[in-house]
């Protein structure tokens, strides 16, 4: 560990000085404040925690560096760069939706017909498809690149002294500090480079200096704001965090000049958008939660910001924003907004045309690991699928475990035949479309801190004698004391139970052999679907199911067909795998354009494993390698989110679904079990005869 300095070698991140110029707003030579389409869009999201400064390669920087440029000695500009970079991207997804749209013509055209002119056509147009879709995708990536309109005000290393002491202090005081009062800690590592172009990485910081390090230039783009937003509370609360930027704010606001060079500018911009990047990318887990922290956000920009600066309104305008779209998400079955009453351009995402590109593509592939009871379903079941959830209103559910506002025949009437009726694939996406509702409600901070909720390593999480709200945080609890923690994690792990509980209670209640072996058989169906299609979540849940003491005694077991019965093992092998590496789902480019949804208890624990052994060193400093790795574990959760499942919801199958599973969230198997004969071994009655015969002669030899 060494103390910063400005030294003349020490350039930060070997950036040019062309880059280091401040870029020019409709012909000005200095920046105010930003109006509302530039102060938008200031969270790194998932990409900058997990990738880094990775997250943006040069070519990225190259593109944007052109736009915009009608000459090539025109300066940079920032709203011409906007308006050039929306158009191509607008024109670009119109002309993918086009596209995708006629590749799928001619693939049903293909199925019905067998022509050979369109199967020679498929190739040409899939191969363009993966092209255009690259292309949309890069400039999204270069769109996001562009909005990190906050690396304008950052500061040199040397310059984090005084924002440290800004708040304290009037006036600022630009003499040189020595090296005992500099706070931030980092070592410096020179990869194949020189010593005065060395690579220097943040290793570890107080407090406040990991605080101040926001301020640092480049630290939204090499994704240190991101998992700052993932990890502080391990070191602060979100009180200390926001009243942080608050004195930094109060005591620049008034003297902070249209200047962008002056470091009073720089640090006022900063806190701003470091602001409004963590309303953004946390308000469900820090302010929703937490009224106070939210009233004295609110109170601070209405009486001290609203009349000095544009950033006053806009803020006020995001918090109102924010909270109007988490009390509506709340009232919507899915978060996703696969409901029918949108309009079909709202459903074509850009993730949504990727996922529907990739499961034409990938179909093939491993369509043949499908059983044969998980093959296409059949024109009436999709006839039936889609007119269904067009006259049926929508349950308003935030679990599986709540009742269904909407009257259908009672679930416990209708027994389990419906579960046998229904095609496995059929089953797997309305339990897939159940488990996605749930799941996108989440936030990579419920993963945080899960040994204090209780969760442990094991099937169950939760024991069902205790409830949630009667957890104690003072075990391992790693957050800070006063640190409000959001326990969500414990309603995923319950909901997650409940779905084993019913496997096991559908299986157990059969009062006949035959009947099990068929509901086994249709269970290990949905759960090999449901991996395939990446819905592990779903998938472990049913094997937690199957794995249970008493179903796994059950004779129906040894006269399940040998290939289904294989689908156990194969389950086991996913799990191993979800269990050996905490970022195995994240490898290659498939989560990328395909849907997935993680198990929400092996997440929990490789995070746990993350979080052993001690989070400071000797001298007291945070070990931020050790929190950067966390909050690139956790960034998964919303790189996961952005890409949904496009299923076409059967809010009737979901109704009985969800009713089932709550009839048995509560029950115990072993009772259960007791109730059915078909869950014990026969013995026939002439050979039970014999036995007793044979136990009473010998005990009547013992006597004599």
């Amino acid at each position: 560990l060494q103390s910063n300095s400005c030294g003349p070698g020490l350039a930060e991140g070997n950036t040019s000085s062309e880059e280091q110029a401040p870029i020019k707003i409709a012909g000005s030579s200095y920046l105010a404040s930003p109006n509302l389409p530039d102060f938008h869009g200031c969270s790194p999201g998932w990409s900058s925690a997990f990738y880094g400064a990775e997250c943006f390669d040069s070519e990225v920087h190259s593109y944007l560096k052109n736009l915009g440029k009608q000459k090539s000695s025109e300066s940079q500009n920032i709203d011409a760069k906007k308006v050039e970079l929306e158009q191509l991207l607008m024109m670009e997804t119109k002309n993918y939706r086009k596209t995708i749209k006629f590749y799928q013509k001619l693939l049903q055209k293909e199925r019905r017909s067998k022509g050979l002119e369109t199967k020679s056509m498929l190739p040409k147009l899939k191969g363009q498809l993966q092209e255009m879709k690259s292309k949309v995708q890069f400039l999204e990536l270069v769109k996001k690149y562009q909005m990190m309109y906050a690396e304008q005000w950052g500061v040199e290393s040397c310059v984090l002294t005084t924002v440290i002491h800004n708040g304290k202090t009037d006036t600022m005081d630009m003499a040189p500090m020595d090296e005992s009062s500099l706070i931030l800690y980092y070592n410096t590592e020179k990869h194949q480079c020189n010593n005065q172009n060395g690579v220097r990485v943040l290793q570890a910081g107080t407090p406040l200096g990991l605080m101040a390090y926001l301020y640092s230039r480049n630290a939204f783009l090499e994704g240190y704001v991101q998992q700052f937003l993932y990890t502080f509370r391990y070191f602060c609360t979100q009180e200390e965090f926001l009243q942080f930027l608050l004195d930094r704010i109060s005591s620049t606001l008034s003297s902070a000049s249209l200047d962008p060079s002056t470091p009073l500018t720089k640090i006022c911009n900063r806190s701003f958008y470091i602001l409004q990047a963590w309303i953004e990318d946390c308000y469900s887990v820090d302010f929703a939660t937490n009224t106070d922290l939210l009233g004295t956000l609110k109170e601070f920009i209405s009486s001290k910001v609203a009349s000095l600066n544009g950033y006053g309104e806009h803020l006020l305008s995001l918090l109102e924003d924010v909270s109007a779209r988490k009390s509506g998400s709340a009232g919507q079955c899915s978060s996703v907004g696969k409901c029918e009453e949108e309009t079909e351009e709202g459903r074509k995402t850009l993730h949504s045309l990727c996922k529907k590109l990739s499961e034409d593509v990938s179909r093939k592939n491993f369509y043949w690991k499908l059983s044969k009871g998980m093959g296409p379903i059949s024109q009436y079941q999709r006839e039936r699928l889609h007119t269904s959830s067009a006259v049926l209103a929508k349950p308003c559910c935030s679990s599986f475990t709540e009742e269904s506002s909407v009257s259908f025949a009672r679930a416990d009437e209708v027994g389990p035949s419906l579960l046998i009726e229904c095609s496995a694939q059929q089953l797997c996406w309305q339990l897939t479309l159940l488990q996605q509702e749930i799941f996108h409600k989440c936030h990579p901070v419920h993963f945080l801190n899960s040994r204090a909720l209780g969760v442990k390593d094991k099937c169950v999480a939760v024991p069902k004698a205790v409830s949630a709200d009667t957890v104690s945080l003072k075990v391992c609890n790693l957050f800070l004391s006063k640190c409000i923690q959001d326990q969500y994690l414990l309603q995923l792990l319950k909901n997650a139970d409940s779905v084993s509980t019913w496997v096991a209670a559908e299986i157990v209640t059969c009062h006949t052999t035959k009947r099990q072996v068929s509901l086994l058989s249709k269970f290990l169906l949905i759960a090999k679907c449901c991996y395939e299609q990446r819905n592990f979540a779903t998938a472990m849940q049913i094997l937690a199911g199957l794995e249970n003491l008493i179903v796994r005694q059950l004779p129906a077991w040894k006269i399940l067909p040998a290939k289904v019965a294989e689908i156990v093992e194969e389950l086991k092998a996913v799990e191993v795998f979800l269990k050996s590496d905490s970022l195995c789902l994240m490898e290659g480019d498939r989560f990328k354009t395909l849907p997935t949804i993680p198990s929400a208890h092996v997440l929990a624990m490789h995070v746990q494993q993350l979080e052993t052994g001690g989070f400071t060193m000797t001298n007291g400093a945070h070990k931020w390698t050790k929190l950067r790795n966390i909050a690139k574990v956790v960034s998964q959760v919303h790189a996961f989110q952005e890409n949904p499942y496009t299923y076409a919801p059967d809010f009737k199958l979901q109704s009985y679904l969800r009713q089932r599973i709550t009839h048995f969230k509560d029950a115990d198997i072993s009772v259960l079990a007791a109730d059915n004969c078909a869950n014990f071994h026969q013995i026939p009655a002439e050979k039970h005869s014999r036995k007793i015969q044979d136990t009473l002669r010998r005990m009547k030899a013992t006597f004599q």
